[in-house]
């Protein structure tokens, strides 16, 4: 590892500290170094509130009022470490690469560049135009990865999305009920699949979300509430598909505790926190959601939806991750009637598993999409 990396894996480190409290703005970390030496470390911790350029050089300020054997020009003489490229526009905080030019930091190294349309480029332009010396492109994957949610938003205009599902052992995700027909998600019955540590990993993975996902037979069937309540955190904005606002107002997604979207084909309407967002039926129903999502400024979701609403963005090449959840213990399929016993899982394709861990009788399997555009 060269001295670079050493202090961008410091950066990283730091960027972490602000997941779940910065978006949609990125997690970023930095650090000032003089000869070796970490003189001051800071990240963005708040939404709205200071970077973590403002907040390391603060923090190095700080410590050398302190030490009375400082040079009064160290800052200037010291190196910048920042995972992500400096901004050079007014947002809610003043541009952070006319900070570091008033405390003439002579050199700034950067993880990655900013993919935001007012950044992307600008701040590095800003710092080099004023004489520092710039060096970029280290542990950038690493860097992008962190942001992952960031980068795929404002470089593919999309949300970034992730796939949902638990399944039993023979890959069903719930009974189905032969005297309705049992053929679909409409026919199903309600089963209980994953168990109550992996239910816990669910509500940790919605708290880290922007948003959840299901259709109209799912909140139906369920009438579930969609909160982590399970775990700390914001609860991520609950969205439905009801194309034809056929759902109850009784049931737990309209008690307005949590901002709810509901896509639908008939209306365009907000009441306090529940919207209703009106969707073209004639066009793909995926990318008009995924439009949607974006010109609202919604960085990620997690689909939890039925088979048919998760197959949808599986077909439509639509998603980043998926999460599986089997229950290795749990069978649903009988011989005579298999296919009115089970209601199949959804079918994945272009997919790369990456990572499997075990939760008692539950098998997680983590995938990533490998043919993206």
């Amino acid at each position: 590892m060269t001295i670079h990396q050493k202090y961008m894996q410091r950066c990283l480190e730091l960027a972490k500290k602000g997941a779940g409290s910065v978006a949609p703005n990125p997690m970023v970390g930095a650090v000032l170094v003089y000869e070796d030496r970490i003189i001051g470390e800071g990240w963005h911790q708040q939404y709205g509130e200071a970077h973590a350029e403002v907040n390391c050089i603060n923090d190095a300020m700080i410590h050398l009022n302190a030490e009375s054997d400082w040079e009064h020009d160290i800052i200037e003489k010291s190196t910048l470490y920042v995972s992500l490229e400096p901004c050079a526009h007014f947002g809610k905080t003043p541009p952070c690469a006319d900070l570091i030019i008033q405390h003439k930091i002579s050199k700034v190294v950067i993880g990655s560049k900013d993919p935001f349309q007012e950044v992307n480029g600008k701040g590095i332009e800003k710092l080099k135009a004023a004489g520092v010396e710039v060096i970029s492109g280290i542990l950038e994957n690493e860097c992008k990865a962190l942001n992952k949610r960031f980068f795929t938003f404002h470089e593919k205009k999309r949300p970034y999305v992730i796939l949902k599902w638990a399944q039993t052992a023979d890959g069903k995700m719930a009974s189905l009920n032969p005297s309705a027909g049992g053929t679909s998600d409409s026919d199903r019955k309600r089963l209980f699949i994953s168990n109550e540590y992996s239910n816990r990993l669910v509500h940790q993975w919605r708290s880290e979300e922007a948003s959840i996902l299901i259709g109209t037979n799912t909140a139906l069937l369920d009438d579930p509430e969609l909160t982590n309540r399970l775990w700390e955190g914001n609860s991520p904005i609950r969205l439905v598909l009801d194309m034809d606002l056929r759902l109850p107002s009784h049931l737990k997604l309209f008690d307005k505790k949590v901002k709810t979207i509901v896509f639908n084909a008939v209306k365009q309407e907000e009441k306090e926190n529940l919207i209703y967002y009106k969707i073209d039926k004639e066009k793909s129903i995926v990318s008009e959601i995924s439009y949607a999502l974006y010109q609202l400024n919604i960085q990620s979701v997690i689909v939890e939806g039925g088979a048919k609403l998760l197959q949808s963005f599986i077909d439509a090449g639509l998603w980043d991750e998926a999460r599986v959840i089997s229950n290795e213990k749990l069978v649903i399929n009988n011989a005579c009637l298999p296919d009115r016993q089970g209601l199949a899982a959804p079918n994945l394709t272009a997919a790369l598993m990456v990572k499997e861990e075990k939760i008692l009788s539950d098998r997680i399997e983590y995938y990533t999409r490998t043919n993206t555009e």
